[in-house]
C-alpha cells in the first residue's frame, strides 16, 4: 500500500517559536522574530513542543508518509543544525532522515502541508494545504480529526 504523503512545518505547527522567542527576548519578541530569526544563534536550540504536536505526529505516522518541511534562516546558518537537533531530539528514531529544509516548499510533491503560514512557497504547494492555527485546522486535534481515515 503506498502512503500518502504529510509534510509538517516546524515553527508555529510542532515548535512553540513564539512563546520561546518571548522567554529569551521579552514581551516583543514577536513582533521582531523575523529578525531574531536571523541573529539570534540559540533561538531554535530548546523550544518546546506546541501542544499536542508530537503525539498527533506519532498518529499520522501510523497512516501516513510524514515529513518535516521547514525553513531554516539563511542568515543564521546555525538554525539549520538547530532544527535537526530540535526534530531528533523531540521524535527520535521516527523521524531519521525525514527533516526538509528549503525555501520553497512548492517544489516538493505531496498530498498535504500542515503550515501556519503562506510563506516560502507553502501557499502554492501543489497538495492540500491545511493552514494551522486558522479556522477548522486550530489545533492538533482538529488537524487529526480532518486526516485520520476511520
Amino acid at each position: 500500500m503506498n502512503k500518502k504523503i504529510v509534510y509538517i512545518d516546524l515553527d508555529g505547527v510542532m515548535v512553540d517559536l513564539e512563546a520561546h522567542a518571548i522567554e529569551r527576548h521579552g514581551p516583543d519578541a514577536v513582533r521582531h522574530l523575523g529578525r531574531l530569526t536571523s541573529v539570534d544563534k540559540e533561538l531554535f536550540e530548546n523550544p518546546e513542543p506546541i501542544e499536542g504536536a508530537l503525539g498527533a505526529v506519532k498518529i499520522l505516522m501510523e497512516q501516513y508518509e510524514v515529513y518535516f518541511l521547514s525553513t531554516a534562516s539563511w542568515s543564521n546558518a546555525e538554525s539549520w543544525s538547530s532544527k535537526r537537533r530540535w526534530v531528533q531530539k523531540h521524535m527520535g528514531k521516527l523521524a531519521h532522515k525525514r527533516l526538509i529544509l528549503s525555501h520553497r516548499k512548492d517544489l516538493l510533491m505531496g498530498d498535504y502541508l500542515i503550515d501556519d503560514r503562506p510563506n516560502n512557497g507553502a501557499a502554492e504547494f501543489k497538495g492540500q494545504w491545511i493552514q494551522f492555527g486558522q479556522p477548522n485546522f486550530e489545533n492538533w486535534e482538529q488537524v487529526l480529526n480532518y486526516l485520520i481515515i476511520k
